[in-house]
């Protein structure tokens, strides 16, 4: 037998404020047209005043605790993907483990900033192999819309705001790759990348700094590494392309979705897809998509599922499981 990660529960939070396209004709010089064409983005959220990575991020937990039919004394740890936390410390992490009235086990930020999540899914799974942990609560939350250059019309119109959240269980399974749970992960890094996608600013240079992404660049490397990772990750499950139900992956740019999905050989109707409607909320995006397609009623129980994202670092992954 072997010990996986099983999801158990999901559940996700999207502010109140919805952002249409039109919106920002009044400011820049596009149309909705202009950007529903290149991104395939309708409108996204952004978080009211106030509101923060750490409130989405307990939201979205409390719900998947629902979904699950637990509560937050039966979670060892909660791990949060996200590069816009609350403060420079302590981490987001340990403010939602105090706003979910979770008082024992253990709490820590990951940052892979559009990555984040397939990489806190990785430490999760491995948390869970390795009996450091029985019940671990995986978020992504971010508050984009807070490092946006409202007059770079390239950036500003394709991030949003959310939080989306898988509870994990340790289960006992065959050991097959016909089991329930994480099946396989792989995870990529390059830093001489890093100018194509980066926040111009930081702690130790004691600026906040706005998001700046070389787009075309980008794009370029996004479908080669979110194929090639994805295609690992499915060898080291014993499995392949034909095999899956579901692409579940980083809601970006849906012609990134495109090209990834005719790079692996699969139809667009094998992939969850809601950037249209949420834009691009780094590393929430793929918890944002997998509750929604739960949801919908698209993921169902024993679907295997491939999610893959790509973000500045460059940073990329994919992970490999089965609802």
């Amino acid at each position: 037998m072997t010990r996986r990660a099983v999801v158990v529960g999901t559940g996700h939070y999207l502010p109140e404020r919805v952002v249409e396209n039109a919106e920002f004709e009044a400011t820049l010089d596009t149309t909705d047209e202009w950007i529903r064409s290149r991104s395939g983005i309708e409108r996204r959220h952004f978080a009211a005043e106030g509101e923060t990575t750490s409130d989405m991020a307990a939201k979205a937990a409390e719900r998947a605790l629902a979904d699950a039919g637990l509560t937050a004394d039966d979670v060892d740890a909660i791990v949060v993907a996200t590069s816009t936390p609350d403060l420079t410390f302590p981490s987001a992490a340990t403010m939602v483990q105090s706003k979910l009235g979770m008082t024992k086990g253990f709490a820590f930020d990951v940052q892979a900033v559009c990555a984040g999540f397939v990489y806190a899914l990785s430490n999760a799974s491995a948390l869970i192999a390795s009996g450091q942990a029985n019940r671990v609560m995986v978020i992504g939350a971010e508050t984009f819309s807070r490092i946006m250059d409202w007059t770079d019309r390239g950036t500003c119109v394709l991030f949003g705001d959310g939080a989306g959240a898988l509870l994990l269980e340790a289960q006992e399974q065959p050991g097959t790759n016909a089991d329930r749970g994480i099946l396989a992960t792989d995870l990529n890094s390059d830093g001489r990348y890093k100018d194509l996608l980066y926040v111009d600013g930081g702690v130790s240079t004691q600026s906040t700094g706005h998001l700046r992404m070389q787009g075309n660049q980008v794009f370029r490397h996004a479908v080669e590494k979110l194929a090639s990772t994805a295609n690992t990750a499915l060898d080291r499950a014993g499995l392949s392309a034909g095999d899956v139900d579901w692409i579940v992956p980083h809601q970006a740019n849906i012609r990134i979705i495109q090209g990834t999905a005719k790079k692996m050989g699969l139809s667009m109707d094998n992939v969850v897809v809601t950037v249209q409607d949420h834009g691009n909320t780094s590393a929430a995006s793929i918890p944002l998509a997998l509750s929604v397609g739960k949801e919908r009623g698209q993921i169902k129980e024993g679907d295997l599922i491939v999610t893959e994202a790509i973000g500045g670092g460059l940073a990329w992954g994919a992970v490999v499981l089965r609802w």
